[in-house]
């Protein structure tokens, strides 16, 4: 929308920037984007005098950036924009790890890349790799210096030769830009500590309890147990600090326009390391007001929006992933309100996705999947979705009470049995999980381990129960096909693809031991990732099966993620069904959640125009045969039935 303010302005700025060959798409792209970022900055800043020279710096910030940024980044950066939609792709597959328990460090990731390349994967997204302190660091999610690598996965050199490598192969990055809170150890934190007043406004300080009092009356714990309230005092600065999440993690003040510029600067900078996809952690809280949770606030998107321009006009190649773990109708609003195109993060995690897909694993049913998807608000054309079973974090049941009512379930009572069911506490479980933060004011609580584990290998192979074995691998395969044939982009957990049960060594740390989530955060043995190649082992199955089924992915066109999902009714509780359809093509995802064979109608099929006399599973290549009229799916397993060429 035109703005004679913000078009003056830009004027202004635009006659004083210097005149230099090739600058002609940087100055395109700020002219498109600065009405927008004008309008953002007037909503979040407009009661400040000196708005205008805050906007003249963050257009120095770009300008800067720009210049500073390679001509081969440059060069991809126009390669994306004609291919605007390349991260919709079926031919996308991630996998997310810890450089330094995958590979010790980054030089001993380099010759990993080969075994990444052999499962399908071609994103890796690596844990936070910047400098932190040694022990009260939030498994990276503490940063002290956003322009350093840690000395304990290497030197910068030897991260930006990992990206090297990974371009070469075909491969793209995802990392972490914490822009919530910084370590109380960072330059900023430290110069506050300091009494520097300048800095002091970087943080929420407060002299006194009054104000935080007033705040604490509506924020949620987010680690009651270990972490409980949102305040911490500095006895340096005899002030009182906002520290959502942890003590030593001091959330920024984007109240004030410096935070935000400063930040800016940061997601730039290491853009131009090379970094293809940004996940932004903890997006949901970086705006705080009194009388809110100080989540999902209005003002939060338009934050991310203003990242979001930033990167369009200096890096147009670099994409936004929201890491915004809310209900359902939250996380949609992290994609932005064009109807045109995202204008916000171009990606979210379908953590209602994952939390259901276990719902429907210790229920045997996909009663409360089959609601809660369905209740699922539609995302905005050029969006995608990162579609997991597990990650370095905890399972919240993130799912709301209406669908559960929808299956005919208790809420409170329903929350209560799958806590107990995956935490290995409800008769006849198959599976051990960990109780993480368990809230006693509330009852809530969340869970804690690896996939294979909650999926019942761990107790099977305790058992020694060959059958039970094979029913683990199954549900393992189950929930890895869902994920990968969904719509968006599969993100595999480190291990899960090595059927890893749960490491139980953090008991004997000491930095660890107060955070049962490295449950599920495994130290690889490389000599185990053998048994990949051992016939018979649970390894070689799971390992195999993915590597199969990301193949079939990739020739998959229809799989593209263009808004092209459709969940429909099979007429059984226990299955859960959708179609994926394409300009070539159709699948039809069919998957049995009970421990008990399930009847297939051939008139149901049918009833969704495919051809039941043409049909043939991608999976196993094996045609489909109705007998009178039927066919059975057995436990654990799924289909993914297409019509196969005449």
């Amino acid at each position: 929308m035109y703005d004679p303010r913000a078009h003056i302005l830009l004027k202004r700025i635009l006659s004083d920037l210097p005149d230099k060959t090739g600058d002609d798409d940087f100055r395109l792209r700020l002219s498109a984007g600065f009405h927008g970022i004008y309008n953002r900055f007037e909503t979040l800043y407009g009661q400040r005098p000196d708005l205008e020279q805050y906007l003249e710096d963050l257009v120095k910030i770009l300008y800067q950036k720009y210049t500073e940024r390679s001509r081969e980044l440059k060069q991809r950066d126009r390669q994306r924009e004609k291919e605007h939609d390349w991260f919709l792709s079926h031919r996308i597959t991630g996998m997310m790890l810890y450089v330094d328990r995958f590979s010790d460090d980054l030089k001993g990731f380099i010759p990993k890349i080969k075994y990444l390349k052999e499962i399908g994967i071609n994103l890796v997204h690596m844990m936070p790799l910047l400098e932190g302190p040694p022990e009260k660091n939030d498994g990276g999610y503490a940063v002290s210096n956003y322009r350093k690598t840690d000395p304990r996965y290497g030197t910068h050199d030897d991260f930006l030769q990992v990206i090297a490598e990974l371009h070469k192969n075909g491969m793209y990055l995802m990392t972490d830009l914490v822009i919530n809170h910084t370590s109380d150890e960072h330059p900023w934190a430290l110069k506050a500590k300091q009494g520097d007043l300048v800095h002091q406004e970087y943080y929420h300080t407060f002299k006194d309890r009054t104000v935080p009092d007033l705040f604490e009356r509506s924020l949620p714990e987010i680690f009651p147990e270990s972490c409980p309230g949102n305040f911490t005092f500095s006895e340096e600065m005899d002030q009182w600090v906002m520290t959502v999440f942890h003590d030593y993690q001091w959330d920024l003040n984007y109240t004030n326009p410096r935070v935000l510029l400063e930040m800016i600067d940061i997601l730039l900078h290491q853009a131009n390391w090379g970094i293809d996809i940004f996940r932004l952690d903890a997006v949901a809280f970086v705006w705080k007001q009194l009388g809110t949770q100080s989540q999902n606030l209005p003002h939060a998107h338009l934050i991310l929006q203003l990242y979001k321009l930033s990167a369009q006009i200096v890096a147009p190649g670099v994409a936004l992933l929201a890491e915004a773990i809310v209900a359902p109708g939250e996380i949609v609003r992290y994609f932005g309100t064009s109807s045109v195109w995202s204008n916000e993060c171009d990606m979210a995690y379908n953590a209602t996705l994952m939390a259901l897909l276990w719902d429907a694993m210790a229920t045997h049913n996909a009663r409360v999947l089959n609601a809660g998807i369905r209740s699922m608000p539609s995302k905005p054309k050029g969006t995608t979705w990162i579609n997991y079973i597990r990650c370095h974090d905890d399972i919240g049941l993130g799912y709301s009470d209406e669908n559960i009512l929808a299956a005919g379930y208790s809420p409170q009572e329903h929350r209560r049995f799958i806590v107990n069911f995956l935490t290995g506490r409800f008769k006849g479980s198959f599976a051990q999980g960990l109780t993480f933060m368990f809230n006693p004011k509330n009852g809530d609580a969340r869970i804690s381990g690896s996939l294979a584990s909650l999926a019942g290998l761990e107790s099977a192979v305790e058992d020694g129960d060959r059958k039970q074995i094979e029913l683990a691998t199954r549900r393992i395969i189950l929930l890895h096909a869902i994920m990968l044939s969904y719509g968006g982009i599969p993100m595999l957990y480190y291990g899960d693809e090595l059927a890893t049960l749960n490491d139980y060594t953090f008991f004997e740390d000491a930095d660890r031991v107060d955070d049962n989530r490295w449950v599920h955060r495994p130290l690889i043995d490389w000599k185990k990732t053998e048994d990949r190649k051992k016939k018979g082992l649970p390894e070689y199955i799971v390992f195999n099966a993915i590597r199969k089924m990301i193949r079939v992915r990739c020739a998959s066109e229809e799989w593209a993620d263009y808004n092209n999902t459709k969940v429909i009714d099979a007429n059984n509780e226990y299955l859960f069904s959708f179609i994926r359809r394409g300009k070539q093509a159709s699948t039809m995802v069919i998957a049995n959640f009970k421990d008990e064979a399930q009847s297939i109608d051939a008139r149901w099929v049918a009833s969704y125009n495919f051809d039941v006399h043409r049909l043939r599973d991608k999976y196993t290549k094996s045609n489909i045969i109705f007998y009178e009229g039927t066919f059975e799916l057995e436990p654990y397993r799924f289909l993914w039935l297409t019509e196969a060429a005449n």
